[in-house]
């Protein structure tokens, strides 16, 4: 049942999201977007590190 839950609960923030980031003007140029790109990768792996020594440390 909880899952169901957390199912609407999605479904509803994505009705309600979706339009209002539609409307919205913010946009990024392609440098902004290069700058912002750059940092993904090396964020993920640090993510994914931590992940790792939290689950071997339990």
């Amino acid at each position: 049942m909880a899952v169901l839950i957390i199912l609407a609960v999605l479904f509803i923030a994505l009705i309600v999201v979706v339009p209002l980031i539609e409307r919205s003007k913010f946009r990024m140029s392609g440098e902004q977007m290069g700058q912002l790109g750059r940092w993904i990768l090396p964020l993920l792996v640090v993510m994914v590190i931590i992940q790792l020594v939290m689950h071997y440390a339990n």
